[in-house]
């Protein structure tokens, strides 16, 4: 990843509206009023926020110690407010600053409390948050935690009462977005949570039916922090909030400091898209660097994985015709190939001629006029690889002194930011691309998310925050040797780093227990690398197996699976592309390679992909506007939001070839039925 200043994208500015008065006990010493959000805080450096956009009700009846610490065991939440420093924020990044003092006096517990509020002029609707912390007791004191921007939401009595996205990751591979109910609680822990997964996006976005609240860090990389949710009943409300957990029994010492990252809490109206873009913009302002989208990346794709790890060579080359006759342009060889993750060359017991023998398929893909991309889980070694045999202390070392493990490979975390992995990484991807030829990577598996602490560098953490440094190295490589080369970071049922994604140029929805969660995941990814390409996995891995409508209607690269003329015996799945399938695979990647609604722009604010009812997603492309509906079945009225109040549209359903009339934008319903989707295009009539 690349750090560096970015001029301020292109954004209305507004200066934020600010009072003060020297009140103490829960009047306000302190009010800001930026964009949508008024922030507010009290002689106790409590705060309270609220919305002054339309039609949005109170968010909180109260003040609330929304930053406070975890002392000898109690929280400390009040500090008795000392004084206020405004001043402007100069630079590329402009804006104004607040520096509130708080004092905590009891019992021998002293600690000086320091608040610094943010509000960047090409922000608003945001606030951020850091605090600074000083034990100004005469003793040292043991601290638990501190927490920043957490705040209990007011129920609206709306059905169900929330939204959410939460951006980490686990082992049961849930959904990222769900409606929450009383009883809910989620930790959101952005570190390891399980052996094999850990990191995500720093953003907890909880939304009513009126107003959202998104709450998060703006760090650089990666940290290891949670970001809980929960919902509690009598009174129902939601909590949301960031927390750092120190160690049992950690010590702070007499005089010393503990300062918090800058974390922050933004509103807005509709579903979380709109948070997690504001997020992203002001993360790449602060100076990460997101990598340009590449054509390449948006043709649709044919995958080996069909054959499975028992693939023969013969079966794919068998398959190539078939992949060409259907329109796709890119055909992947999966996992099998290799001798051992660690050692990528050619396994003998399946290419005895070895590497040239992959050689020659990756020319074969090229003489069918397809472009060909390879299967690889990099930061993966097996015990006994060749990586491990000529750098044994390339592996990650926990506090206990054993390595890490990766339990779905069977391998061990190699440490991103060691040399050996670094250089075992470049020589790997010269074997593919430049010795092999292959045209893109497929990295996979859910351990390339995040890795935990290594306990043989000097800085622990920096294993943490060195991964995507690591996975920029690689996209800078391998388009080094290939300029074009498409880069797809596959981190199997993960939340994706948000900060990996900075140097991919595909994302994909990562093996999918569902078509929801190909279309959640697809409108996660629109809203925070709104250009990159995004592709919907397998059309095997949907609802059906077959539900090539989810990835088409929400601008997603369509990719599958198929075997043919058979399957292989050995396989798990049952795959073969019958003349029956064969039809309906033709039809919809004809659709894809004329339409190529993946290019088209993504208007992720339009629904709320909630509450509103059926299902929408809306694509744009010039004047033309794509609708896409999910339901079971739908009888009835559907709103086309989004239209020109003084234009007519002419309405057709684009899948089915049918012109269903027309329709004004000042009354913008339709009246249709649909089982599972309806997917129409909106063109202003002439």
């Amino acid at each position: 990843m690349r750090y560096f200043s970015l001029k301020i994208l292109a954004l209305v500015i507004f200066m934020p509206f600010v009072s003060c008065n020297t009140d103490s006990g829960n009047n306000a010493v302190l009010k800001i009023e930026h964009g949508a959000l008024d922030y507010e805080v009290d002689g106790y450096l409590q705060t309270k926020i609220s919305s002054n956009l339309p039609d949005t009700k109170a968010l909180v009846s109260s003040f609330q110690p929304s930053e406070n610490i975890e002392v000898n065991g109690n929280t400390i939440e009040k500090f008795e407010y000392q004084e206020t420093k405004e001043s402007t924020i100069d630079g590329a990044l402009t804006g104004k600053q607040w520096v509130l003092q708080g004092l905590y006096e009891d019992e021998g517990i002293n600690i000086l409390k320091t608040v610094r509020l943010t509000a960047y002029d090409s922000f608003p609707d945001l606030v951020s948050t850091q605090v600074t912390y000083v034990n100004t007791s005469s003793e040292n004191l043991i601290v638990d935690h501190w927490s920043n921007n957490t705040y209990t939401i007011d129920s609206q009595n709306d059905a169900p009462p929330f939204w959410a996205f939460q951006g980490s990751s686990t082992s049961a591979r849930s959904d990222w977005v769900r409606p929450l109910e009383a009883g809910y609680y989620q930790k959101n822990f952005m570190g390891m949570n399980d052996s094999d997964y850990g990191g995500g996006i720093p953003v907890s976005s909880v939304w009513r039916k009126d107003v959202n609240i998104a709450v998060g860090h703006l760090a650089l990389v990666p940290k290891q922090v949670s970001l809980p949710t929960e919902v509690l009943s009598n009174p129902l409300v939601a909590k949301l909030g960031v927390q750092e957990d120190f160690d049992n029994h950690t010590i702070w010492k007499s005089k010393d400091t503990i300062q918090t990252l800058e974390t922050f809490v933004s509103i807005s109206t509709g579903d979380y898209f709109t948070s997690l873009s504001k997020y992203s913009e002001l993360m790449q302002a602060k100076g990460i660097t997101i990598v340009e989208p590449e054509e390449a990346s948006f043709e649709p794709i044919w995958c080996a994985w069909g054959y499975e790890r028992n693939f023969t060579l013969n079966e794919v080359i068998g398959t190539l015709p078939k992949v060409k006759e259907l329109g796709i342009k890119w055909a992947v060889l999966d996992d099998g190939f290799q001798i051992a993750e660690g050692d990528w060359n050619a396994d003998p017991k399946k290419f005895p001629q070895g590497n040239i023998e992959i050689k020659r398929l990756v020319d074969k893909i090229h003489d069918n006029g397809l472009k060909a991309k390879v299967w690889w889980t990099p930061l993966a070694a097996d015990p006994g690889s060749k990586v491990l045999r000529e750098h044994p202390d390339s592996k990650i070392i926990q506090e206990d002194g054993s390595p890490q493990y990766i339990t779905w490979w069977n391998s061990y975390y190699l440490s991103p930011t060691k040399e050996a992995t670094i250089a075992h990484t470049k020589e790997t991807i010269h074997l593919f691309m430049e010795e092999w030829g292959f045209d893109g990577l497929k990295m996979d598996g859910q351990h390339m998310n995040a890795v935990a602490s290594d306990h043989t560098l000097e800085n622990p953490n920096n294993s943490v925050e060195g991964v995507p440094a690591f996975f920029q190295m690689i996209y800078d490589e391998a388009r080094s040797i290939k300029p074009n080369a498409v880069v797809e970071n596959c981190p199997c049922g993960t939340c994706m780093s948000f900060y990996n994604m900075a140097s991919m140029n595909q994302a994909v929805s990562s093996d999918p227990l569902s078509s929801w969660q190909i279309r959640h995941k697809g409108k996660t990814y629109k809203a925070l690398v709104p250009n990159t390409a995004y592709y919907g996995d397998h059309v095997e891995l949907s609802d059906g197996a077959d539900d090539f409508a989810t990835s088409f209607g929400i601008g997603a690269v369509l990719g599958t699976k198929f075997t043919w003329p058979k399957d292989n015996p050995s396989a798990s799945g049952k795959y073969v592309l019958t003349p029956e399938k064969e039809k309906i695979w033709k039809k919809w990647f004809d659709l894809y390679n004329n339409m190529m609604l993946s290019k088209g722009t993504y208007l992720g604010g339009v629904y709320d992909i909630g509450y509103d009812k059926p299902e929408g997603h809306v694509i744009q492309k010039d004047d033309v506007l794509f609708y896409a509906f999910y339901a079971d079945n739908w009888d009835g009225d559907i709103q086309l939001k989004g239209l020109d109040q003084s234009k007519t549209y002419l309405v057709r359903d684009y899948f089915n070839n049918e012109t269903l009339g027309e329709i004004s934008g000042a009354n913008p319903i339709y009246n249709g039925s649909f089982d599972d989707f309806l997917l129409l295009e909106i063109k202003p009539k002439q």
